[in-house]
C-alpha cells in the first residue's frame, strides 16, 4: 500500500557546543510497498524516534520523509493515512470493547455496516469477540492492548501500520500466536508494517527484514537468516541468537587465523592478510565437542551446563578468563571436566574495529 524512503534522515533533541548531539544519525532507508519490517535495539537508540517521524508525530532536524515518493516530512500525521499502535494500551475506559474498536471508523464516517463487519473480523482475530459489549473499564491490562492493536488494525484503507513494541504486556504464549496473525493481516491486506522490538524473537518471528539498530544509527537490515548467519557488525552478533555469538582475540599470520595457537580459519582478502590481530566470532550453535585432542581442536575445561530440555547451553574456559558457550543437544562432560571444542570453520567470521573483514 505504500513504499517509505528515508532520505538524509536524521533527529537531534539539542546541540553541544553547537554539534548536533543525535538522537538518530543520518541515514537512507527505503521501506518497499507491502513488506513487513522490525526496527531492533536496546532502550535509548533511536527506534522510536524514527517511527514518531515516520508517522509524523515529530519533525525530524534533517533529511525528508517520503511515502509513495511524495515528500511528506511537513505534513501533519492526520494526511499521512498512517496507523500507529503504541506500547502502553490507549483505550476509551467509558466506551464498550465494540465502541472502541468502532472508534476510527465512525470518526470517518463508515458506513454501519461496514464498522459491524471490520469490528467483528478485527475482535474473531485478537480473541475479543466474546468480550464487545463489555466495557473496557473493567479489563486487565493484556486486553486493553489488544483493543489498543485491533483500533490500529480495524481501518482497511491505511497505507503503513506502525507498532512500537505493542506486545510489551501481553501473556507470552499470545503473543506467539499473534505475531502470526499480524504477519497475516499485513500479507492478507497488503499493507506495510514497521514494528519496533527489542526483542530479538518478536523481530524475526515477524518480519521479513529486520533493522537493527545500535546508538541511533543502523547497522544492518536484512533478512532473519542474513542477520544470524552473517553479522556485519559485532552489535549485531551480540544481539541475535541466544546466546549472544561468541567473540575471542585471534592472531593473523600471513592470513592464518589462530585462537590460543590453534588454527581457526583463513583471511583471504588483502585487507584480511594485512591485518596482525582480529576478533574471531562464532555463533554457539556452530562450535561442538570433539572425543579427544584431535587436529584443530581447542582444550577447555566446562564451566556451566544450563539444561533447556532438548538442547544444553554449555560454558567452557579456554584459559586466561575466555569462556565460549555452545548449544548442544548432546549429554555433556561435567563441570570441572576436560573437554576439546571444534569450531565450523564456514561458520567462523572475523571482525576489526567492530566490522565484518570481508
Amino acid at each position: 500500500m505504500a513504499k517509505i524512503e528515508l532520505r538524509g534522515l536524521a533527529h537531534a533533541y539539542n546541540t553541544v557546543d553547537g554539534t548536533p548531539n543525535y538522537a538518530l544519525h543520518p541515514l537512507d532507508l527505503t521501506w518497499e510497498d507491502g513488506g513487513t519490517y522490525a526496527l531492533l535495539g536496546p532502550s535509548g537508540c533511536g527506534k522510536s524516534t524514527m517511527l514518531n517521524i515516520v508517522s509524523g508525530l515529530l519533525t525530524p532536524s534533517e533529511g525528508r520523509v517520503l511515502i509513495n515518493g511524495v515528500d511528506m516530512t511537513s505534513v501533519g500525521a492526520v494526511k499521512r493515512n498512517i496507523a500507529q499502535v503504541f506500547q502502553f494500551p490507549v483505550v476509551y475506559p467509558s466506551k464498550t470493547v465494540f465502541e472502541n474498536l468502532a472508534f476510527p471508523l465512525r470518526c470517518r464516517n463508515k458506513p454501519k455496516a461496514d464498522i459491524d463487519r471490520r469490528v467483528n473480523e478485527v475482535a474473531g482475530l485478537l480473541n475479543l469477540d466474546g468480550l464487545l459489549q463489555k466495557s473496557a473499564r473493567k479489563l486487565t491490562p493484556d486486553l486493553k492492548q489488544l483493543i489498543s492493536l485491533g483500533r490500529g488494525l480495524v481501518r482497511d484503507d491505511v497505507a503503513v501500520i506502525l507498532m512500537d513494541e505493542p506486545l510489551t504486556v501481553i501473556d507470552p504464549q499470545l503473543k506467539f500466536s499473534l505475531r502470526r496473525k499480524l504477519r497475516d493481516i499485513s500479507a492478507r491486506h497488503g499493507h506495510t508494517l514497521v514494528y519496533v522490538t527489542h526483542d530479538q524473537n518478536e523481530a524475526m518471528t515477524l518480519a521479513e527484514q529486520v533493522v537493527v539498530m545500535d546508538h541511533g544509527r543502523v547497522v544492518q537490515m536484512g533478512s532473519p537468516q542474513a542477520l544470524f548467519e552473517e553479522p556485519v557488525h559485532r552489535h549485531v552478533g551480540y544481539f541475535i541468537g541466544s546466546p549472544a555469538m561468541n567473540f575471542l582475540e585471534g592472531a593473523v599470520d600471513r592470513g592464518t587465523v589462530s585462537v590460543f595457537g590453534r588454527d581457526v580459519g583463513t583471511l583471504r582478502s588483502a585487507e584480511g592478510r594485512s591485518l596482525s590481530q582480529v576478533v574471531v566470532g562464532i555463533r554457539p550453535e556452530f562450535v561442538t565437542l570433539a572425543d579427544g585432542p584431535e587436529a584443530g581442536t581447542l582444550p577447555a575445561t566446562i564451566t556451566d551446563v544450563q539444561d533447556m530440555g532438548c538442547f544444553a547451553i554449555v560454558s567452557a574456559d579456554l584459559g586466561n578468563s575466555t569462556i565460549v558457550k555452545l548449544r548442544t543437544p548432546d549429554r555433556v562432560p561435567a563441570i570441572g571436566a576436560p573437554t576439546y571444542l571444534v569450531f565450523e570453520r564456514d561458520k567462523v567470521r572475523f571482525y576489526k574495529d567492530n566490522w565484518l573483514v570481508s
